[in-house]
């Protein structure tokens, strides 16, 4: 009796070895192939850059309360020839000195094929915003100065499209510098309506 169950053991110790090594040999051969693809395609991250900016507000009504107004023109370009992006969740707002001065803006989700560019133009904005002390009083003396820079980020995720292959989500980080030199000369900015637009031209960072 207890030969026979120490055969049946055996057998069962070695069908789990042969399905443990089939599982690791699928799993190498289905990395390698995604790795092969993923060298041959080349995906290449998308390219931002902040075209303009026009301020209608930017109000320091206390050391510590920021009002700000403001919209934004981000250009968008897909560099990749055979890879799509899906943009479902794409929010905008505006930091000073690494604080957020604004709330969140959504920007409707989007497909950007191959190639493709893609132009928002969200207004952001924030009312009596609490930030800390030495922030508000530093962009009241920047504001004397006539500059200041703010940080326009967007918070997005993506998938990314191959053929009809979909990928999971990924987060990007996107984060514009907008040096701003206040003033309604020609030289500094030009009058819109109630607000002054800026030309920046700025590119922006990308991280994953």
């Amino acid at each position: 009796m207890s030969e026979k169950c120490s055969h049946h053991k055996s057998k069962r110790q070695k069908r789990v070895r042969k399905l443990c090594a089939c599982f690791l040999v699928f799993n190498f051969i289905l990395l390698l192939i995604i790795l092969i693809i993923w060298a041959i395609l080349q995906p290449k991250k998308p390219r931002f850059l902040l075209q303009d900016a026009t301020i209608f507000a930017l109000n320091v009504s206390a050391a510590n309360v920021i009002s700000t107004t403001l919209q934004i023109t981000v250009l968008s370009r897909n560099p990749n020839s055979n890879i799509g992006v899906y943009y479902d969740k794409l929010d905008a707002f505006a930091t000073y000195h690494s604080q957020q001065i604004t709330y969140y803006t959504a920007i409707p989700p989007v497909y950007q094929g191959h190639k493709d560019l893609n132009i928002w133009s969200p207004f952001v904005y924030g009312n009596d915003v609490p930030v800390a002390p030495f922030n508000g009083l530093a962009l009241a003396q920047d504001q004397s100065n006539g500059a200041i820079k703010l940080t326009v980020k967007l918070d997005a995720r993506v998938k990314w499209k191959v053929g009809s292959f979909v990928s999971g989500r990924y987060h990007l980080h996107v984060s514009c510098p907008a040096y701003i030199p206040l003033g309604n000369s020609k030289a500094n900015g030009i009058i819109v309506g109630a607000g002054v637009k800026y030309q920046l031209s700025q590119s922006c960072s990308v991280s994953v």
